[in-house]
């Protein structure tokens, strides 16, 4: 059985904490003075009441949760996140349509970084604050946070970080999962926290520094700027945000192993050394190409190469420079980085470099299976054999990934969207990129897509952030019975 009162008592906690988050904007418009303010304590005034209003439904709630509760949880989390989110742009009238203002705010709270907006600047600044605001809440995820506040209602979190983390990760690094969550949310705000300083020392402003530094480390890609980081004409810039993207690709769990003294550890791990791989030879390749069919300088070709391919990897959608006037085949580059993704266990999306780590020493045994039939060849990585049963969940999530992506495309074609850019904002919805690809790419908006493309690529956004299974689930019958 679900238990729906401890749901509902959650949900209302979570909602409390998205009042606070509100009303945090809604000083930063009281300090310019702008017109947002309204907006936001209305939203707040609205969420704070439903909020107690799910405290009440749960009060007398078994202290208790199963693996079910925690699938529903973490699903119900980000919609409910979403549709109160949306409330200072609807209310506001910054953006007036229902539909435009969820998906708006599911891209915020997904991190993906995809936009309708055509007039960033125009916005003001406590409306920028709660776009950055999202991504970062959303980023490490909702999921970590309810794991961290949890404890106050008396249960446990594994079943939530179960439903949340259904990818291959890394070994405990402390007993209680709660500890680990907060030890991780550490990292997360000092890394953050390093990233402003740096920002203002390259000559960024002090709002827009904690603006990107929100938008960066959480891999979402929503910038105060229309030309995104490209605004800023700076090699500084450039590089200090590919660095942090670049680290905010890892698994936080390695890097609190790091951060612990296991420097080995973090140094031969497997999928750290793909990632690392990748982003090097997708560099190398896409900066060769564009110095020898352009006029710009080596140095300026790697940068900007550099820059393009952690954020794609990263599915943190930031861009110097609008990819599709470069030659097509780099474009084909730039969708593989974007579906491979980076590190599980990070705030990025698309299938993720440990399962392209598997996949591959799959088949390498295929290979060995053809000539050696009576082999006992086990699926290692990191000298830990993989069981059988995540290998055929890894399988199992990326056929569902593929097919998935190809029903999307059929339909996003079917509403009048065109193939190339059908391909680019399903992949980019799904993997959390942002940019797509054609008239939806990194110097345009999504604002023209019809208003059914915008809730499939919602859906999609959420079905990217919650890794497929949790959001199914939901969906079968199954999971509904009682037994």
């Amino acid at each position: 059985m679900i238990n729906s009162k401890m749901i509902f008592r959650i949900l209302g906690f979570l909602l409390l904490i998205e009042t606070a988050m509100l009303l945090c904007c809604g000083g930063v418009s009281l300090f310019y003075k702008e017109n947002d303010l309204q907006s936001f304590l209305i939203s707040s005034a609205v969420t704070a009441c439903i909020g107690v209003l799910l405290l009440a439904i749960g009060k007398d709630a078994v202290n208790s949760l199963n693996r079910r509760d925690g699938y529903v949880i973490v699903s119900a989390a980000w919609v409910t996140f979403s549709l109160f989110g949306m409330l200072p742009y609807y209310i506001g009238g910054y953006i007036p349509s229902v539909t435009d203002a969820f998906f708006e705010t599911m891209s915020g709270f997904s991190s993906t970084g995809a936009t309708i907006l055509n007039n960033i600047e125009s916005m003001p600044h406590g409306i920028l604050f709660w776009r950055a605001m999202t991504q970062w809440i959303g980023g490490l995820g909702i999921v970590f946070f309810t794991i961290a506040v949890l404890p106050i209602f008396g249960v446990g979190g594994i079943q939530v970080f179960a439903a949340e983390a259904s990818g291959p990760t890394h070994d405990k690094v402390h007993p209680r999962i709660g500890i680990t969550a907060k030890w991780i949310w550490g990292i997360y705000a000092g890394m953050t926290g390093t990233l402003i300083v740096l920002l203002v020392l390259g000559g960024m402003s002090v709002f827009d520094s904690i603006c990107h530094a929100f938008t960066t480390t959480s891999t979402g890609g929503f910038s105060t700027k229309q030309a995104s980081i490209e605004y800023y004409h700076s090699p500084y810039i450039d590089y200090v945000i590919s660095t942090f993207m670049f680290l905010s690709g890892i698994n936080f769990t390695l890097l609190l192993l790091m951060f612990n003294g296991k420097i080995k550890k973090f140094i031969h791990d497997a999928e750290l050394k793909f990632y690392f791989l990748c982003v090097s030879f997708f560099t190398i390749f896409i900066a060769v190409w564009l110095h020898q069919t352009s006029s710009i300088s080596i140095e300026e070709a790697f940068r900007k190469s550099l820059f393009q391919v952690i954020s794609l990897q990263t599915s943190t959608g930031f861009a110097t420079a609008d990819y599709m006037l470069w030659p097509s085949i780099l474009w084909g580059c730039l969708v593989i980085v974007m579906i491979i993704g980076a590190c599980a266990g990070s705030t990025t999306g698309g299938i993720k470099c440990i399962r392209m780590v598997i996949l591959l020493q799959v088949a390498k045994n295929e290979f060995k299976h053809i000539l050696h039939p009576n082999a006992v060849l086990p699926v290692r990585v990191n000298k830990q054999v993989i069981s059988p049963s995540i290998q055929s969940t890894v399988l199992a999530f990326t056929f569902l990934y593929a097919v998935i992506v190809i029903i999307s495309v059929l339909v996003m074609m079917g509403l009048g969207v065109g193939f190339l850019e059908s391909i680019g904002t399903v992949i980019s919805s799904i993997g959390n990129m942002g940019p797509g690809l054609g008239t939806c790419g990194p110097a345009f908006s999504w604002s023209e897509l019809p208003d059914a493309a915008k809730w499939l690529l919602s859906f999609l956004m959420l079905l990217g952030r919650l890794e497929l299974f949790t959001v199914l689930l939901l969906f079968t019958s199954g999971f509904w019975k009682k037994n």
